[in-house]
């Protein structure tokens, strides 16, 4: 039986700026870009009682909630707490893997500090982190990925949550179907449509009939709705690609223009790389036109991307390709993959050095 917790940092973004700036603490804040084409990346708890949630349109933030404040991103920053928090997690187990900036699953089963309790362990992690960043993270803990994920959410902010596998089963049958990863809102709907509305009624269904209904993915839920989860912590998870994007706030058709944004954009996914420890051998720049239309176009290397002037100046000259003559640009991003070393035998990224 392994000893798996989650760790979610609450509203991490957000929680930074409210840190770094008191007279955003106890505000609304949405990190983002108030512009009418912006989004939100993360919003506070106060600007989520709002309704206000990462993704949505910065226009209909401020409708919802006019007092609300906007901050534009910091990225340094939040990566720089990111690895002050992965620090703190490797003090304890090697079997971390990250999933994000804000969030990771460690196996404790076997760990360094030899405490046979994960609740122990989980505690400590959440008050070190407080104590290291001034930050709340959630945490929560059970026998497997599925679960602990689950634990960590079920108390936002500051939570503390563990299913224990005698509880397991039981516990399952009280979550909505939303509740269980990999269930979307397509999925939920045609969850709804067979009477499937929680775990009690995904346990009452067969395997058979789960797959029938959806594919390969009716296996996982049948196992779900009995607390089985197989998949191990992997902190050797392989990075396939690093990219950025931006969306400006009026359309641009001057190549010189998007060369700027360009330099930008290669700016973000060089230090990305750097920090990932990826290199790849492929760039592809994706360009959205004003009509929605999205194209990309790329070009491969013999050897990897190293140095920001070549991501750049390859960039540029894929953006010479890209035909301005008919149609504004509306978005453009940038991205290397393929990943390899220069004898094309492929390699593993170590996700420990991510952050």
């Amino acid at each position: 039986m392994r000893k798996i917790i989650h760790i979610d940092m609450d509203a991490f973004y957000a929680s930074i700026e409210q840190r770094d700036n008191e007279e955003y603490r106890g505000k609304p804040v949405a990190v983002g870009y108030p512009e009418a084409r912006g989004v939100v990346s993360a919003a506070s708890y106060e600007a989520r009682v709002y309704g206000i949630h990462s993704a949505m349109p910065s226009v209909t933030a401020k409708k919802k909630c006019p007092h609300l404040i906007f901050v534009m991103p910091r990225f340094d920053v939040y990566h720089a707490v990111s690895r002050q928090i992965r620090s703190v997690f490797l003090e304890y187990t090697d079997l971390v893997e990250p999933m994000s900036l804000d969030e990771a699953y460690l196996d404790v089963t076997v760990n360094h500090k030899n405490i046979p309790s994960a609740t122990v362990i989980a505690k400590e992690i959440q008050q070190q982190i407080y104590e290291e960043t001034g930050l709340r993270a959630s945490a929560g803990v059970s026998y497997n990925k599925f679960l602990a994920k689950i634990a960590s959410d079920y108390k936002k902010p500051n939570g503390f949550f563990v299913i224990l596998p005698q509880n397991a089963v039981e516990f399952i049958a009280t979550l909505k179907i939303e509740q269980f990863f990999g269930v979307g809102k397509v999925t939920a709907q045609k969850m709804h449509e067979h009477g499937i509305f929680t775990g009690s009624d995904l346990q009452k269904r067969s395997e058979t009939e789960l797959v029938g209904l959806f594919g390969k993915m009716g296996h996982v839920f049948y196992e779900y709705a009995r607390g089985i989860d197989l998949r191990e912590v992997e902190p050797n998870r392989i990075t396939k690609s690093i990219s950025s994007e931006t969306t400006f706030l009026t359309d641009k058709d001057s190549l010189t223009l998007l060369n700027v944004e360009l330099y930008n954009l290669a700016k973000e996914v060089i230090q990305r790389m750097k920090d990932e420890s990826f290199y790849g051998k492929t760039i592809t720049v994706k360009v959205k036109y004003s009509d929605f239309k999205i194209i990309t176009r790329s070009k491969t290397f013999t050897h990897n991307i190293t140095d920001f002037y070549l991501l750049w100046n390859a960039g540029k000259e894929i953006m010479k390709q890209i035909d301005l003559s008919q149609k504004k640009v509306r978005l453009l991003g940038l991205g290397v993959s393929n990943a390899g070393n220069d004898t094309d035998k492929k390699y593993t990224q170590l996700e420990l050095k991510l952050f």
